[in-house]
């Protein structure tokens, strides 16, 4: 099977990163067909990333065949294109899977390095035909070097990453983290491609849920379709320490409830919801108890995870109020976007034309469609699906 690597970027702050997930995927036990650098109208980075890997591509069809794979080397041909669409995570992902020519697209986030078996447990799920969608497991890397005391396992979803309460294993679940996850092509196909104004596509806050959105649109389109994730294909994701802070947290958690609003009103809430309403009943209250316990046996910070707990509901539920309001005055939408076709533009040209908005957030918790089980990027530099 053929997998094509799309790591989005905007930022030069982010250089030593971006090479070392570059790195991280060129050492692939399953090595990737090619992996694309998508940067976000911004000329000198492209520039820069070009001159680093060689300017091997220049908008040439993604579609080459396996032997131009074998000259460039198993797993080691890196394609740097721009973003032809509007700024942001959203776009860049769409143009990613336009110019990629895998049978598989995966996304990993350009701050985060992935074992050396991600993607051959990928592959490994799509030995189902039924399955459109695998997800992985994502470890925060806290810049700390040792998780804030005060937050709690369960609200990990806050800094993009895998959070407590999902279950282990191989499981279905209603949308994977785009951080670190794959797509059969046909998904697209199917469902067209990520949502702009929804993510990080405008708004000054650290908005989320786009993967939620088309997960939920791509089982409606293919009902037949199944979505897992598999918590062997891991990722190590850094969580700087902006996103240590509890104002960071309060202020993520809110903007969820925002973007969980412009979802329930594409979907509805009953596929919007469905597995957030679990994630509050089963998840959050054991997270709570356990708080206190410990802070009742003498350990630190059990009183202060459980107060995070319930400060991230109310943050998250107020968001998801306000955004509910916004939306009956009319207020912003989302637009589904079909993967560009870029048979004739070249890829790797800058579009001037594009908006100046740009922002980036941390996905929420993957939702698991699994009854007996608990449910289960870029930010802006001061910056990934769906919380409580």
């Amino acid at each position: 099977m053929r997998i094509s690597v799309v790591i989005c970027v905007y930022t030069e702050e982010r250089w030593d990163d971006i090479l070392a997930a570059v790195d991280s995927v060129r050492t692939q036990s399953l090595p990737a067909r090619e992996t694309l650098l998508v940067v976000d109208h911004n000329t000198r980075l492209l520039r820069r990333l070009k001159d680093h890997y060689g300017d091997c591509d220049d908008g040439a069809d993604a579609d080459v065949g396996a032997e131009a794979d074998a000259d460039a080397g198993a797993g080691q041909r890196v394609r740097v294109v721009a973003n032809v669409g509007p700024r942001g995570l959203s776009s860049g992902r769409n143009t990613g899977i336009a110019v990629s020519g895998g049978e598989v697209i995966a996304f990993l986030d350009d701050d985060a390095v992935a074992e050396r078996d991600w993607l051959r447990h990928f592959a490994a799920a799509y030995a189902d035909p039924r399955v459109l969608a695998v997800g992985g497991r994502t470890v925060p890397v806290w810049a700390s070097r040792r998780r804030p005391v005060w937050f709690p396992e369960e609200f990990d979803w806050v800094v993009g990453c895998s959070y407590r309460g999902l279950p282990p294993g191989r499981v279905r679940v209603r949308n994977v983290l785009g951080g670190n996850a794959s797509f059969r092509r046909e998904a697209f196909d199917a469902a067209g491609g990520f949502a702009s104004g929804i993510g990080r596509d405008g708004d000054k806050r650290p908005l989320g849920c786009e993967e939620t959105e088309l997960c939920i649109r791509l089982a409606r389109a293919r009902p037949d379709a199944l979505l897992l994730i598999d918590d062997r294909a891991v990722i190590h994701h850094k969580v700087p320490a902006a996103r240590e802070r509890f104002g960071y947290f309060r202020s993520r958690t809110y903007a969820e409830g925002l973007s969980k609003a412009l979802v329930t009103r594409s979907v509805g809430a009953q596929a919007g919801l469905e597995t957030e309403r679990r994630y509050t009943t089963r998840v959050l209250p054991a997270g709570i108890a356990r708080g206190l316990r410990d802070a009742l046996l003498g350990r630190a910070g059990g009183a202060e995870r459980a107060g995070a707990i319930v400060a991230g509901v109310a943050a998250a539920a107020g968001g998801y109020l306000v955004g509910t309001a916004r939306a009956r005055r009319g207020g912003p939408r989302f637009t589904v976007a079909a993967v560009p076709d870029l048979s004739a533009p070249d890829p790797s040209a800058p579009n001037p034309s594009a908006p100046s908005a740009h922002a980036r957030a941390d996905d929420g918790p993957a939702r698991s469609r699994h009854e007996s089980t608990h449910e289960s990027r870029h930010e802006s530099t001061s910056r990934r699906e769906g919380a409580a």
